[in-house]
């Protein structure tokens, strides 16, 4: 199913986080950015990730980077956490659809139990029922 609104709030919120590449680091790191150095290799062409865990401080950092005309680039990548298969499933299937289908259908057999049940309590239809097998079985 498409995904909803909620759904996309939630992958933003608790499983997207943006990674900022650059060559040197900003002069000032905004708070809740986590800074790391990565290790001088042959091919690589940024030194310096920066690790945003919501777009606001990624904002402020980007717009600290491209003020100071440093080049840089972002990704978009999925945490390493034990609840992002939950929250945003592989399939990009909605979460929000999944729960409402199982709330329905438990209501469902929770409502045709207790019609069972009280069907089966009636000792007149359960009599009706045997002489019904009955009369089946010849």
């Amino acid at each position: 199913m498409q995904l909803t609104r909620f759904d996309r709030w939630l992958r933003e919120k608790f499983v997207h986080e943006i990674h900022v590449y650059s060559l040197r680091p900003p002069e000032m790191i905004p708070s809740g950015i986590r800074a790391e150095e990565l290790p001088d290799t042959p091919g690589r062409r940024f030194r310096h990730r920066f690790v945003a865990r919501s777009s606001k401080s990624a904002d402020a950092l980007i717009g600290q980077l491209k003020e100071h005309n440093q080049m840089f680039t972002t990704r978009v990548v999925d945490r390493k956490a034990w609840y992002v298969p939950l929250v945003a499933p592989k399939d990009n299937k909605s979460v929000t659809w999944w729960c409402a289908w199982v709330l329905v259908t438990a209501i469902g057999v929770f409502v045709a139990t207790n019609a069972i049940r009280s069907l089966w309590s009636n000792p007149t239809f359960r009599k009706n029922l045997m002489e019904s097998l009955e009369i089946m079985k010849g």
